[in-house]
């Protein structure tokens, strides 16, 4: 594990710190709910959904989140506006932790920012995300509600290589600077498994150039997999998703996508015994974790 000699910025969103060098804090999970297919939403447009089944998955990952001391954010995905509204009411009733929202689309995100600040939840809300092919209306409702914190998705398709992804990412770099959002996160884009290295090693790139909180949504690396089940078997499923998210903490991310929310105690345990292993490095360079740290509450 390298230490980066860029000064690493740390942040603190709705009270989770990110960033940071590698097993100085412990890494972000972020789980998702209401996703396309998920067995609990009854009505995807209504966003209709079964409370007590979502409570208990909310509540699942929280408590995972205190048995490893790797702090959680919720991804809440709505594809409609109506239907992300209602989640994001249910989900802030249920968790103090900060939320990502994913309306899919621009309008579905624009007019969530409105709800936000209206119901003053604003300053626990992450905008998953802003891509290459932003749209102007997003840009000007994020300044104009004063969102803090929006994650940058580096999603080259004129140029997927770890050169592209860093290209796109100066050039997000430039825009968030000039909107003045002080806590941008940054996505280096996983979108199968070949996609996984070189996400990694845009990860490290980034933190060695920039210093910001990188991160990737890994467990994309397993569900586009086709020969996953056919080759492998089903019980292959679970290890490999649990792999997939351990590589890029192993690399310096700070952050992991871990896709449904049921998977959180299958890589909460094998992220947290990453993150303890590393903090033990860590506190030999002189950066002892404090004793939220997994490294103290996984043994």
């Amino acid at each position: 594990m390298q230490k980066f000699e860029k000064k690493q910025k740390t942040y603190e969103i709705s009270g989770v710190k990110i960033g940071g060098q590698p097993g100085e804090i412990p890494t972000v999970l972020i789980g998702s709910i209401f996703y396309q297919g998920h067995k609990i939403v009854i009505d995807e447009n209504r966003g209709i959904f079964d409370k007590e089944k979502a409570e208990e998955l909310i509540n699942r990952q929280d408590e995972f989140s205190d048995k490893t001391g790797n702090p959680c954010m919720l991804d809440v995905v709505g594809v409609t506006s109506e239907a992300l509204e209602k989640y994001l009411d249910f989900v802030t009733g249920v968790t103090e932790s900060p939320i990502l929202m994913d309306g899919g689309v621009a309008s579905n995100n624009i007019k969530g920012l409105d709800y936000a600040k209206e119901v003053g939840m604003l300053d626990r809300i992450v905008y998953n995300s802003l891509t290459p092919h932003y749209k102007e209306p997003e840009i000007k409702k994020i300044k104009e509600v004063g969102l803090e914190s929006v994650i940058l998705l580096t999603l080259n398709t004129r140029d997927f290589t770890v050169k592209g992804r860093i290209t796109t990412a100066r050039e997000f770099i430039k825009l968030v600077n000039s909107l003045g959002i002080p806590k941008p996160l940054i996505d280096t884009c996983v979108l199968d498994i070949p996609t996984l290295g070189q996400a990694c090693q845009t990860i490290v790139k980034l933190k060695e150039e920039f210093g910001f909180p990188v991160g990737c949504g890994a467990h994309n690396a397993v569900s586009t997999w086709r020969g996953l089940l056919r080759k492998m078997g089903k019980q292959a499923v679970k290890p490999c998703l649990a792999s997939s998210c351990v590589i890029p903490v192993a690399v310096g991310g700070d952050f992991v996508l871990y896709g449904p929310i049921e998977e959180a105690e299958v890589v909460f345990p094998a992220v947290a015994m990453t993150d303890a292993a590393l903090g033990r490095l860590s506190a030999e360079r002189g950066n002892r974790p404090d004793h939220s740290h997994p490294m103290y509450k996984i043994a």
